[in-house]
This record gives C-alpha cells, sequence and structure tokens, in this order.
C-alpha cells in the first residue's frame, strides 16, 4: 500500500517547513528581544532625563513643595529620602510600585539645618549637587487617575544646598514598548502559519519537478524488468545534474548488462554447437559397435573423448573465470614454466619449438602455476597449428614485467582480426577441420588468465612473416609491493 507521507516530496516538504519555522521562530524571538530591549532603554532614558531634571531643580535650592514636577500619566515622579519617606509626588498619582515607596502622599520630614536654626538662619546656604553616579533603573507600575499602567523608573539621587540626601524616582511609560511588541507579535503569528504553507507548497512544486526524471526512470525500469528487453533505455534529461547522471549510469548499466546477457546466450549457443558435433560422432560410433562389433572404431571413440574432455575442461575454466575466481598467489619461474611446457607437451609436435631467454635471471611472477602453464599451453597449441617450419619462445624482463613470447612463420593474423582472434568461438580459417582447429576457445582462455593476473596477451606481426602473441606478466615482487601498500 502506496503511503504518501513517506514519499521524498512529503519528508523535504516536511523537512523544509521544520527547518523554516525553527529558523522563523528563532529569529521572531530574537527580533521581540530587541525590541523590547531598544524601546525599554528609550523608556529608561527618558525616565532618566526627568529624574535629573527634578534632582537639578533640588540641588539648586528649589522647596520641595514648590517642585514643578510633570504630569503623573506621563512621567509620575516620587522624591524620597535615605529613610524612604516620601517628601514630594506627582499630583493624581494614586498607587506606585517600582519606586522608592508604596505611598503616594508627602509626608514631613526634618531638614539638617533644624538643630542649628539659631546659629546660621540668615547664612546663603550656597547649592546642592546631583550625583553622578548611573541611575538605577527599575520596572514597576503606576495608577493615575483609576488607570493603572507599567512604566520604566530611573531613580538619580541628589543633595539639598542644606546637605540632605534625597532619590529622585521619575517613570516613564511602557505602553509604546508593549503595544510595538504586541503589534510585532500579533504579525508574527499571523504570518508564520502563511510563510510556512508557502515554504511546504513551493519546496512540494520544486521536489515533485526536480523527481519528476526519477519517476520516469523507475517507470521505465519496471518497464524492463517486465518485459525482460533490456534493448531499452530510460529517458535521460537534459539537465546536468545528479539525476541526469543517474540516467546515464543507469543507461550505462543496462548496456553492459544487455551485453553480458549476449554473451552469455551466444556462449551457451556456441557450447551447444561445439558439444554436439563429438557427442553425435562418439554415439554414432557406439551404435555402430552395438551392433557390428568389428565395426567400432575405438580410437575413434577415443579421439571423440578426449576432444570432448578438452572442451569441457574448457568451458569450465571459463565459468571459473567469469564467476571471478581469483587466480592463486603462488610464485612462479616463468622460464622453467616455459621449458617445462615445451618439454613435457610439445615434444612429438608437429614443428620444432626453441626456447630463447634473454632475461639475465629467470623472471618470476606471481598466480596460479597451473592457469599460467595452460596459457602457454595455448599459445603453443596454436603457433604449432599454424606454423611452417618452426616456433620459437623468447622470455624476457622489460618494463618491470615478464615478457613470454610466442613466435611462429605461419601466415600470420590480419591487423583487423587481431583483437577478433581473441573471442570465444572464434576461428578465422572456416576451410579449417574441426578436428584440427579446435573449439576457438584457447585464446580467449589465454587472454582472460592473463587479464586475471593483472597481465595482457596481445599479437603482432612477425618479422617477415608469422604472428608474435606476447605475454607480459607483472613481476611477483611488484605484486607484493603493490598488495603492502
Amino acid at each position: 500500500m502506496r503511503r504518501p507521507w513517506r514519499s521524498v516530496r512529503s519528508r523535504a516538504a516536511l523537512g523544509a517547513t521544520v527547518v523554516v519555522a525553527v529558523a522563523l521562530v528563532a529569529a521572531g524571538i530574537a527580533v521581540l528581544l530587541v525590541l523590547r530591549t531598544s524601546l525599554t532603554d528609550q523608556a529608561g532614558l527618558q525616565a532618566e532625563v526627568t529624574a535629573q531634571g527634578v534632582a537639578s531643580d533640588i540641588a539648586l535650592g528649589t522647596s520641595l513643595d514648590q517642585l514643578d514636577l510633570p504630569d503623573a500619566d506621563e512621567n509620575p515622579v516620587q522624591v524620597v529620602d535615605e529613610d524612604r519617606r516620601v517628601l514630594a509626588v506627582s499630583d493624581d498619582l494614586d498607587a506606585i510600585s517600582g519606586a522608592g515607596s508604596p505611598q503616594v502622599e508627602p509626608t514631613t520630614a526634618p531638614t539638617s539645618d533644624d538643630d542649628d536654626d539659631d546659629d546660621h538662619g540668615d547664612d546663603d546656604p550656597g547649592k546642592g549637587q546631583v550625583s553622578g553616579d548611573t541611575p538605577q533603573f527599575t520596572s514597576g507600575a503606576a495608577t493615575v487617575d483609576g488607570t493603572t499602567a507599567d512604566y520604566r523608573f530611573a531613580a538619580v539621587e541628589a543633595t539639598t544646598p542644606t546637605g540632605v540626601t534625597v532619590t529622585v524616582y521619575a517613570g516613564a511609560p511602557l505602553a509604546t514598548e508593549q503595544g510595538a511588541v504586541s503589534t510585532v507579535r500579533g504579525a508574527m503569528l499571523v504570518g508564520l502559519p502563511a510563510l510556512l504553507v508557502v515554504v511546504a507548497a513551493v519546496t512540494w512544486l520544486v521536489t515533485r519537478r526536480a523527481l519528476r526524471p526519477v519517476e520516469g526512470i523507475r517507470r521505465e525500469m519496471a518497464a524492463i524488468t517486465a518485459s525482460e528487453d533490456l534493448g531499452r533505455r530510460v529517458p535521460e534529461p537534459s539537465s546536468y545534474d545528479e539525476v541526469a547522471r543517474l540516467a546515464r549510469t543507469t543507461n550505462e548499466t543496462l548496456a553492459a548488462l544487455e551485453a553480458s546477457v549476449d554473451r552469455q546466450r551466444r556462449f551457451v549457443a556456441d557450447a551447444s554447437h561445439e558439444l554436439r558435433s563429438p557427442i553425435a560422432s562418439l554415439r554414432t560410433q557406439l551404435e555402430v559397435g552395438a551392433a557390428h562389433s568389428e565395426l567400432l572404431d575405438v580410437d575413434g571413440a577415443v579421439a571423440d573423448t578426449v576432444r570432448l574432455q578438452h572442451l569441457a575442461a574448457d568451458l569450465l575454466l571459463l565459468a571459473r573465470l567469469d564467476a571471478g575466481e581469483r587466480p592463486g598467489r603462488g610464485t612462479v619461474d616463468a622460464e622453467a614454466l616455459v621449458r617445462e611446457e615445451v618439454s613435457q607437451r610439445r615434444a612429438a609436435g608437429r614443428v620444432p619449438v626453441t626456447v630463447r631467454v634473454q632475461a639475465a635471471g629467470s623472471p618470476q611472477v606471481a598466480g596460479s602455476r597451473g592457469q599460467l602453464a595452460r596459457v602457454v599451453g595455448n599459445l603453443l597449441d596454436n603457433a604449432q597449428r599454424h606454423a611452417a617450419t618452426a616456433v620459437e619462445v623468447s622470455v624476457r624482463e622489460e618494463d618491470g614485467r615478464a615478457v613470454i613470447a610466442v613466435a611462429d612463420d605461419g601466415p600470420g593474423v590480419p591487423e583487423a582480426e587481431r583483437e577478433r582472434i581473441f573471442e570465444r568461438f572464434v576461428r578465422l580459417d572456416d576451410a579449417r577441420a574441426r578436428d584440427e582447429g579446435g573449439a576457438g576457445l584457447g585464446l580467449a582462455i589465454a587472454r582472460d588468465v592473463a587479464l586475471r593476473h593483472g597481465g595482457t596477451l596481445t599479437v603482432t606481426a612477425g618479422e617477415g612473416v608469422g604472428a608474435v602473441f606476447e605475454l607480459r606478466l607483472p613481476l611477483a615482487a611488484q605484486v607484493v609491493g603493490d598488495r603492502g601498500q
């Protein structure tokens, strides 16, 4: 059952919406904090200016009952002494909190010159002073004519000309700050959901458009799977993004798979064809022998059996190579391997084989001795089959590799066919008898084994006539060094 919320589009839209929501909420909180702090600081500055003005009047000698205090609803002011007794307060102030005292009625406070009135009553008292310390700020509330509002209070100390220290508390309303914060918060609460809806919709549409080619690739792959037609290809977008690269890689994979399946089909068809001939011949001979024992061709039956055995061994080796069988990690003496193959398996050949060693010491290669012997044997079989008078095998070192070259003086290989002869079941001499020419697997096996050992197998023209097959293999010391890195 398909679940839409588990699709890439849904997850991308949800993820983008969540990320944007978190970012916007964080940004909104930061904006509100900055706005509130800024407006509160402005209110504090206004309160400080008011408090400084009242404190300056007090320092200049203005009596407390003659102070010109601002209106309470704009800038409520309260003057208290060191004992927190209220000395002056703005008119119409019903209640206050956050200032020096919760009292809103002035009380009579003694002055510092009451006791010395007789001695200094006629002297000039001079001027007081306003404290230069940083004002203290507090937040509170004030009730004016029955209306309560929040205020930011600034406290400034002043000394009267007679030496009495008082503290002036002046407030500035926070209504502007609260109104601005409330307006911004409301706008955010309304705009945030709408913005998130837009983000989710845009992300959904963009992701849907971006993934549309992927859906096309999926549908085509499903159709290929259903039809088993590996010749079909997925559509490639004209863009140069990751989806286009995915489509190209998918088509390359389909092409490789199609080629592999085609090779497998040809291999099965060719193997069936090659097996049919010796099996049919062997059956015919056995049936004749069963009916007329005196007519049984034992030598022919044995030859067909041997040929069938060799063909089956070749097919099994190719199957193991196709399955990715790794060669052994032993060390093989190239010169000894060549001499053994020449002496033990080619002594009775149609033409003589000579061995020429051009290296100072016998090159050592890494790999499977049995598989490498099979390569050398197949090359010798091929050379003796086509040579006119002689076959020469040389062993040398060149550019850090061991080179085994098998040369014959036969008709050679046309340049256009020098790669084709390494394909399976390929025989260039169509007029050649099947029994003499083999099944066309020897060179294919030789190249596959060479590649599995990290080497190469190529064919070139000989000097004047013939062909030269060169097997190049990495030296054992180099292979061990590469594995150790």
